[in-house]
């Protein structure tokens, strides 16, 4: 008994410096997070108080960015684009994703090969692809317009970037491609979690493709499709602006103006940094919503809660 009693101590003592350790390896990241994430978001809360130009002193103003942004219809102008944006882009990148996962499924040879070609662009930079899709959309000399014209559909030749009622499609158009594969290899990773039993069993009962694929494969990627969609919203929410000043800047008339695109203009070209604080934290908001709702239906998600 005195025996056992003197190796509790030791056991606690163990536990507790081991506990310790993993504070201490922790403790930089925190650091770090909190000095680059934290302290400029709320400096960025307090500045939506202000008046401030950049250069000079601050003046205290309470609410009347807030005010002011309630009035400004192209800031409203620009939340909606980026709600439709973020609803296109979601779609056709989910849409997509899952085709090309489901098709990789099949492919027997050059699977690796395929898959690589397909997630390659995923890893360029938004610059890099908004260069090379600039040249592709390019009126006179670009290989859309030029590829119509070989195959005689003139009629179908148009400003892909310049003409306001399909240019923030255009700017969609290279976010779905640049995307679709990280998707893929999510919707990917969930059909081989399905087992094949499921698919055995409704062909022994003569179901279809388009009955396997509503009965067992959507129901059996419900979270694979949460976490999809809920990544893709949040992304086009506070993700688009590299892509649009690329490609666009905003035009041609705002119609391609964004949330973020037009907060960097007021900060940056009005140098009105206290109503840019202000619309960057409704924006914030309007993300942390959708942030929220990712956290919640994980959580309760049977596979995510193993």
């Amino acid at each position: 008994m005195e025996k056992g009693g003197k190796q509790r101590p030791k056991r606690f003592l163990g536990k507790m410096a081991n506990r310790s350790f993993s504070y201490l390896m922790v403790l930089p990241a925190v650091i770090l997070f909190t000095f680059f994430a934290v302290y400029p978001f709320l400096e960025g809360v307090k500045l939506g108080f202000y008046r401030w130009d950049g250069l000079s002193p601050m003046t205290f103003i309470g609410m009347e960015n807030y005010g002011n942004i309630l009035h400004d219809e192209q800031y409203w102008s620009a939340i909606k684009n980026t709600f439709l944006y973020a609803a296109v882009t979601t779609i056709a990148k989910n849409v997509l994703g899952l085709t090309l996962a489901m098709v990789m499924m099949k492919i027997t040879r050059g699977k690796g090969f395929f898959r690589t070609i397909t997630y390659m662009p995923v890893t360029f930079s938004y610059v890099v692809c908004g260069i090379l899709w600039l040249w592709i959309f390019n009126p006179n000399f670009g290989l859309l317009n030029n590829f119509l014209r070989l195959i005689g559909a003139d009629s179908l030749i148009m400003g892909w970037l310049s003409d306001s009622r399909i240019a923030i499609y255009s700017v969609m158009m290279v976010d779905v491609w640049r995307w679709a594969g990280f998707h893929m290899v999510l919707y990917l990773a969930g059909l081989q979690a399905i087992s094949k039993d499921y698919y055995e069993a409704a062909e022994i009962d003569g179901a279809g493709f388009f009955a396997k694929f509503f009965k067992i494969t959507l129901p059996q990627l419900n979270s694979v499709i949460v976490l999809n969609v809920l990544m893709a919203v949040t992304g086009a929410l506070v993700s688009n602006y590299d892509i649009v000043n690329v490609m666009t800047d905003g035009g041609p008339h705002g119609a391609t103006e964004v949330a973020l695109t037009y907060i960097y203009r007021n900060a940056f070209k009005f140098y009105n940094m206290g109503k840019a604080s202000a619309m960057s934290v409704i924006l914030f908001g309007i993300a942390l919503v959708f942030g929220i709702i990712q956290i919640v239906s994980m959580s309760r998600d049977d596979n995510y809660d193993n």
